[in-house]
């Protein structure tokens, strides 16, 4: 199965009269990833389109009661909701709103890699602004409940990047919508903020990364021409930081590179199939020296 971009490749490669700049653009698109981020997008986008249809097909599936409804507290002001399944389907609508999201951030955040952790703390987030907005419903009391809950967590990682704490407020919001239930909403908000990431992405200079590169042969020999020859064809500069000589030879690299280039498909090409010699290849932030 072809995705569109790879189609797309392919067709400007058989048409030779394009212009060469015209076939580097799709192959360095091709080789970022473009294709991968945008079939994650569709299709989150899609299994939230079918999830919404069917509940308007099978209504009786969201309007059927839990055990909620035998409980005691029946009725009552702060009794939680009585079904479940419509709250449910809430939930996991803000689940692919974040995927979404983050899937879209994450091809357009190029300073640096978006770190795995705050993948998945955005995805998380999303979910517990849904979460949030459905245990409140229309009670002050357990508003303020949440309210006071909230308060006792901490986040002590620090976020450094503003877009990316801008984006998590921006994920609370929409999860919010997803918890009163205002599907429209949400799903056209998802839709505005991955074309906002999309065009604010050509805004500003990106400037080249620095990162600290990590291979591991499978033996003591390390294959220093295939990574060399690698390296010098897609970084802009590398030397070697540190060998490790042992049963599996290992060699770090500082890289500078450009923030377009995809660190999935250069660790791609590291490895070779199994056939270059290189059993891992891992990225991780240069460390700051306390002088720095």
């Amino acid at each position: 199965d072809l995705t569109l971009i790879e189609l797309a490749v392919r067709l400007v490669l058989y048409f030779r009269p394009i212009h060469p700049r015209v076939r580097r653009f799709f192959m360095r698109q091709n080789e970022a990833g473009w294709g991968s981020t945008w079939s994650t997008v569709l299709g989150a986008g899609l299994m939230g389109v079918a999830l919404v249809a069917a509940a308007v097909k099978w209504p009786g599936m969201l309007t059927s009661t839990g055990i909620a409804s035998h409980l005691p507290y029946k009725g009552e002001e702060n009794s939680l909701p009585l079904h479940p399944f419509a709250e449910l389907l809430k939930l996991v609508i803000a689940t692919l709103v974040g995927i979404m999201v983050t899937a879209v951030h994450k091809r357009y955040h190029r300073d640096r890699p978006l770190p795995r952790s705050l993948q998945q703390a955005q995805i998380l987030l999303c979910v517990a602004g849904a979460m949030v907005m459905v245990i409140i419903g229309n009670s002050i009391a357990r508003a303020f409940g949440v309210a006071g809950a909230a308060g006792i967590v901490r986040f002590r990682t620090p976020v450094e990047d503003p877009k990316d704490a801008t984006i998590l407020f921006l994920l609370i919001g929409l999860g919010m919508a997803c918890g009163v239930g205002l599907l429209e909403v949400a799903a056209l908000g998802t839709i505005f903020l991955c074309l906002v990431l999309t065009v604010i992405d050509r805004f500003g200079e990106a400037r080249s990364r620095t990162l600290v590169l990590s291979v591991v042969a499978r033996s003591d020999k390390f294959p220093t021409e295939h990574v060399g020859n690698t390296l010098a064809g897609t970084v802009d500069l590398f030397e070697v930081r540190e060998v490790l000589h042992g049963s599996e030879a290992v060699v770090r690299y500082n890289i500078t590179l450009d923030p377009n280039t995809s660190l999935s498909y250069l660790s791609e090409r590291l490895m070779g199939g199994g056939a270059s010699g290189v059993k891992s290849v891992s990225w991780a932030e240069p460390t700051k020296t306390k002088g720095g």
